[in-house]
């Protein structure tokens, strides 16, 4: 007999989540805008109750959060079990219902006594109003059940949904942003390089088209994934996210976060996974250590010299590095024992005897004498056949017995399942922790995870490692790179405090593939880098003022080799420098908006701490008119003055066209409402022109 429904809410500062149970049946009936604390739920459910249609079975299936393909439902599965190849369809029953409010987050449980298993799904409501799902399952029961699906979420989105945004790429060409109609045709992503991947369904926005109001999803994994959407007959769309889970005999399964959250807009979205972002940062070991690092202007060697160096040459770098006003000086790849070239060496953390006589010291003591911290570049998971390491241990990387050991980039994979392996690469990083004075560590990841066998127990020791360090070596920052943004997820947020976006440093690129990131991430986390001209990956070159203004909008550093640059040039970026210094504490803070511009080349973006604004507003194409619209800007006070500037330097192209320029120097006062409703008319018709806006609240 059915009885009555029961309900469990979760609420955050302005999202509300309200679980129904009918039986043993679970569904989410309401997610989005908070409601009033005394809502009537019996009345919300009836309000959302539906009599069936004439295409269905005669009592409704069950769906929601645990669907049950008993019922007649046909849509897609929360859990999938099999024995001896043939498919296991669990009853489950006995759903408790469990509101933690002191752990902000709710709870349902299920078993199935017959084969001996449980199975639960929490939903917790963390900062930012961002919902965090995860599902475990256990196995006490004798049968060898195989576990083929444990998703981290199934869920049914708001009606209205219609559409939704992914981020494709590939290696150099990151977060590529694609609005797609949501059909019955359906959508889905898979990541099968051992990594979350360039073209993967991990970050997704969805969106009504008629409102603005937006979904944002992401799973927070380090590894594969698989992403489904599915549009059913009765128009309802489903979400699916789940990991591989190894297709083994289990005796429990714990499934990755998936993370998502309702907002008004895109760009309360962003401050929805900025804040949660901000929380993961500040919870860290070394924010605790060190609650007020900055983040220091970086000089990273590779576009300077690449493998092309010696000590002498590294130490003038050094110099001309902080000449500039650099705060920190980091040797990227190649100066470990036999790394000539990207085929031979990885394993081997040691200093080269031929790059570096006298290791690594003499080069740490340089660059701090300088004024500077000093940083370093590893790639620790991996191992080239041409390494000490590899040659006493072949059978430490992943491989198939008897077979050929296929490479990428002349590398292979250390299985951090063994334990021996997975202690000696911490024993070998924090031996370079303990022996020099490092404060960065650019953790690179170049190669997929291949022949198969890296699965999810590669990822879990990957973070314990990343976590160890951070316990043992809080002073030392460290960055997640995998060939730019192939390994980029909320779960490595705080074991690393800075990931590295994009390989790709051409301005008129990076500007495109900082906005898609900064829809999740924090502009402190992400770096963003002035690179040589011509870019070495596009060809293009482009002027300094561009490529300095473009790199102050993240942690900002620099790529480019001084010591070829003319006087002007270096003039030119130390201004910038020193210009960064001025606003990080505002760009690292404050809240972020991306400005809407008819021209589809204009790229322009703010930050507000609510007293003081910087706004970026970069043209990366010949304009089709010579008088661009106003740039309207956002997240202000409409009744509050402001005093406007234009910091210099200005750019090259344009600056002989802005209007009454000696205005722009000392400031002009508007009001919020005509900054937003009127905005600034700038000079924005040439390629590579970008401007700076700065405003100051007044007193009222």
């Amino acid at each position: 007999m059915s009885e009555g429904p029961s309900f469990a809410r979760l609420d955050g500062e302005r999202t509300s989540a309200i679980w129904m149970q009918r039986n043993d049946a679970l569904e989410c009936l309401y997610l989005g805008p908070r409601l009033a604390e005394d809502e009537d739920l019996h009345a919300l459910a009836q309000a959302s109750a539906r009599a069936g249609h004439e295409n269905q079975p005669d009592v409704q299936p069950t769906g929601g959060l645990l669907p049950d393909l008993r019922t007649g439902w046909r849509g897609p599965l929360l859990v999938g079990l099999s024995e001896s190849g043939k498919t296991v369809h669990p009853r489950w029953a006995g759903l408790t219902l469990q509101e933690h409010c002191e752990a902000d987050r709710i709870e349902a449980s299920w078993h199935d006594q017959s084969l001996g298993l449980a199975l639960s799904i929490s939903w917790s409501m963390r900062a930012g109003d961002i919902i965090a799902a995860k599902t475990n399952i256990w196995n006490t029961g004798e049968r060898e059940l195989m576990l083929t699906r444990c998703a981290s979420l199934l869920l049914a989105l708001p009606h209205g949904v219609d559409h939704v945004t992914h981020f494709a790429g590939r290696w150099a060409d990151d977060m590529r942003a694609e609005r797609l109609a949501i059909t019955r045709a359906g959508l889905g992503w898979v990541s099968r390089g051992g990594k979350s991947g360039f073209a993967g369904g991990d970050w997704l926005v969805f969106d009504d088209a008629r409102t603005g109001a937006c979904l944002g999803f992401h799973l927070a994994w380090t590894g594969d994934h698989e992403v489904r959407i599915a549009r059913d007959e009765d128009g309802q769309i489903t979400l699916l996210a789940q990991v591989p889970p190894d297709a083994l005999g289990f005796p429990a399964f714990m499934s990755p976060e998936a993370l998502f959250a309702c907002a008004k807009d895109a760009d309360a979205l962003t401050h929805a996974f900025h804040v949660h972002a901000r929380a993961c940062l500040a919870q860290s070991t070394s924010a605790k250590v060190n609650p007020e690092r900055i983040r220091k202007v970086h000089f990273n060697t590779w576009e300077a010299c690449g493998f092309d160096f010696d000590e002498a040459r590294l130490m003038r770098l050094a110099e001309d590095a902080a000449n500039l006003g650099v705060e920190r000086f980091v040797l990227d790849d190649g100066w470990f024992k036999g790394r000539s070239s990207d085929r031979a060496g990885l394993g081997d953390l040691i200093a080269d005897p031929q790059r570096l006589p006298r290791g690594l010291g003499p080069l740490t003591d340089h660059v701090q004498s300088l004024g500077m911290d000093f940083g370093l570049w590893v790639e620790p998971e991996m191992v080239s056949p041409d390494s000490d390491l590899y040659r006493a241990h072949p059978d430490w990387c992943f491989h198939e017995p008897g077979q050929q050991r296929p490479t990428e980039r002349g590398q292979l994979v250390l299985d951090l399942g063994k334990r021996e392996v997975a202690d000696h690469l911490f024993e070998c990083i924090a031996r370079l922790l303990r022996d020099h004075d490092i404060a960065y560590l650019k953790w690179d990841h170049n190669r997929r995870l291949f022949p198969p066998g890296a699965g999810l127990e590669q990822v879990h020791v990957l973070h314990a490692i990343w976590a160890r360090l951070r316990d043992q070596f809080p002073d030392t920052m460290i960055e997640s790179c995998a060939s730019g943004g192939g390994r980029i997820d909320m779960s490595l947020i705080g074991l690393c405090e800075r990931v590295w976006p994009s390989d790709n440093n051409d301005p008129i690129e990076r500007v495109r593939i900082m906005r898609e990131w900064s829809r999740f991430l924090p502009l402190e986390a992400l770096g963003n880098h002035v690179g040589p001209s011509p870019n070495p990956i596009t060809g293009r070159s482009t002027d300094m003022d561009f490529r300095a203004k473009v790199a102050l909008f993240g942690h900002m550093g620099v790529e480019a080799d001084p010591g070829v640059m003319e006087t002007a040039e270096r003039m030119l970026l130390a201004a910038h420098i020193m210009l960064y210094k001025q606003w990080r504490q505002v760009l690292h803070s404050g809240a972020f908006y991306r400005l809407d511009h008819p021209d589809p080349g204009i790229f322009a973006q703010l930050v507000t701490d609510g007293a003081k604004v910087l706004a970026l507003v970069a043209q990366t194409t010949f304009s089709i008119d010579f008088e661009a619209a106003p740039v309207r800007l956002k997240g202000l006070d409409a009744d509050a003055p402001y005093r406007v500037t234009l910091p210099e330097p200005w750019p090259r192209k344009a600056r002989h066209r802005i209007a009454n320029p000696e205005i722009w120097r000392t400031g002009i006062t508007l009001s919020g409402a005509a900054l937003m409703h009127h905005g600034l008319a700038l000079p924005l018709t040439h390629p590579e022109t970008a401007w700076l806006i700065a405003l100051e609240r007044l007193p009222q």
